[in-house]
C-alpha cells in the first residue's frame, strides 16, 4: 500500500474478528521490522512479550479488568497481542552487550571507533540519568518509537492494530515477572483483522489542519 494512503486509512481498531489469523510468515516479518526499530544511540531499551494462543492472551486480559475491561475483548479476539516492555535501568553489563553486538555487526573500522561509540552511549545514559534525571522517560520514549514503527508497518501489510495504554500495570508487571527482569510494561498492542462490527472502521479520520500543526520557517 502507498505510504500516504496507509497513514490516511489505518486507525485504532476497536473490534477484531477472532476467526482471522495473521499468516505466520507475515507476522514474523512484522517482528523483524520491530527488531530494526530506531532508538537514540541504538540503546534498544525494550523487550516484547508475544501472545498468540488463547491461554497467553487470557493472561494479558487479566490486567484488563475494572476501569480497563473495555480493552479485554481486543486482546482476546486479536490474532496476536504484544506487550511492549521498557527497561527500568541501563546497566554497565547491558551497555557492554550492545557494544559487543555492534562489533559483531561490523560497525567499527578500528578500536578507536569502538571506544568512541562506548563513550558516546555512556555519555547519553549518564546525561539523562544524572543531569536531566529522566532516564526512565528517555528509555520509554524509545519504546514508543518502536510502537510507531510497528503500527505503520502493520498498516502497510494490511493488518489492523490497536495500541493500548489502558491496563493495570502492576498486574501485568506481576503476572509476567517483569520487575524481577528489570522491565516494566509500557503499552499493549493487539494485531489482527477488524470485525464487521467495528464502529471505528466506518468513521472518517479527524486531524487538525496544516496551518495549526505546521510552521514553515
Amino acid at each position: 500500500m502507498d505510504t500516504l494512503a496507509t497513514a490516511k486509512t489505518r486507525y485504532a481498531t476497536k473490534a477484531y474478528d477472532a476467526e482471522k489469523k495473521i499468516p505466520k510468515e507475515q507476522f514474523e516479518k512484522l517482528l523483524e521490522i520491530l527488531r530494526f526499530s530506531p532508538s537514540s544511540v541504538n540503546i534498544q531499551p525494550w523487550h516484547f512479550l508475544i501472545a498468540e494462543t488463547d491461554e497467553s492472551k487470557q493472561r494479558i486480559a487479566s490486567g484488563l479488568t475494572g476501569n480497563y475491561v473495555y480493552n479485554a475483548a481486543k486482546v482476546l479476539h486479536s490474532s496476536h497481542t504484544l506487550i511492549f516492555c521498557t527497561r527500568t535501568d541501563i546497566s554497565a553489563e547491558y551497555l557492554e552487550q550492545l557494544l559487543q553486538q555492534d562489533d559483531l555487526s561490523g560497525r567499527f573500522k578500528d578500536e578507536t571507533a569502538k571506544q568512541g561509540q562506548r563513550a558516546t552511549r555512556e555519555g547519553y545514559v549518564e546525561f539523562y540519568r544524572n543531569e536531566l534525571k529522566n532516564l526512565s522517560a528517555w528509555m520509554e520514549n524509545q519504546t514508543y518509537l518502536a510502537l510507531g514503527q510497528l503500527l505503520f508497518a502493520a498498516g502497510l501489510e494490511g493488518i489492523d492494530a490497536t495500541p493500548m495504554e489502558g491496563f493495570d500495570r502492576d498486574t501485568i508487571n506481576q503476572k509476567f515477572g517483569l520487575t524481577e527482569k528489570g522491565l516494566k510494561a509500557s503499552v499493549i498492542v493487539a494485531l489482527g483483522y477488524r470485525s464487521e462490527n467495528d464502529f471505528n472502521a466506518k468513521l472518517p479520520k479527524s486531524r487538525l489542519p496544516d496551518d495549526v500543526i505546521f510552521t514553515r520557517l
